[in-house]
């Protein structure tokens, strides 16, 4: 009788689990825009963003952060030195944020993820500590900031070294990427 009773709480426990990793995660099934239609889909707020990064890679603003962020540079074919996350995807600012206060929630974050961390970050191959910090986002969770700007992934940069999210207008203002100082690319 014991082992039909560990039987059933160990097949509801599979159940329990297979439900949460299919629950959640914003995807989508359908494709999402070519790399040259990326600037201007992410331009509408009412766009459905890309389908989402693996669990494994997600930077869900819902979720938070198990660890300290690390902040590094990285040479791009398009813009030279910028500052991207430990997997090498570029950072970007927005121009709508007042300060350190992120103005990028809901679809924006969809589509603008968030740099989370738990404490504070770390800097490392050619970023400066100096200008690492973390603000408070609406949730609760602690956002990464460089030189004062809290700091987003996009959707469209598929792999490292991608600047896709560059010079683009979304969701009420531009987005650009950061260089080693912590100033936009000169010819953005």
């Amino acid at each position: 009788m014991r082992r039909a009773y560990l039987a059933v709480g160990a097949l509801a426990l599979i159940a329990v689990l297979a439900i949460a990793g299919c629950g959640g995660g914003g995807s989508s099934s359908s494709a999402g825009p070519t790399t040259s239609e990326s600037k201007s889909a992410a331009t509408s707020e009412t766009r459905e963003p890309a389908p989402a990064k693996a669990a494994s890679e997600e930077s869900a603003p819902a979720a938070g952060a198990t660890k300290a962020a690390v902040v590094k540079v990285m040479n791009t074919p398009d813009l030279g030195k910028v500052i991207v996350d430990a997997e090498g995807m570029t950072m970007y600012d927005f121009h709508k944020d007042k300060g350190t206060t992120s103005a990028c929630y809901g679809a924006c974050a969809q589509a603008w993820p968030p740099l989370l961390t738990k404490g504070m970050p770390k800097a490392s191959g050619g970023a400066e500590s100096s200008l690492l910090g973390v603000t408070k986002r609406k949730d609760g969770t602690e956002q990464v900031t460089y030189n004062g700007h809290p700091l987003y992934g996009f959707v469209e940069d598929r792999k490292p070294g991608e600047t896709n999210g560059n010079d683009v207008d979304g969701f009420g203002a531009e987005w650009y990427a950061l260089m080693p100082n912590g100033e936009e690319p000169e010819d953005s």
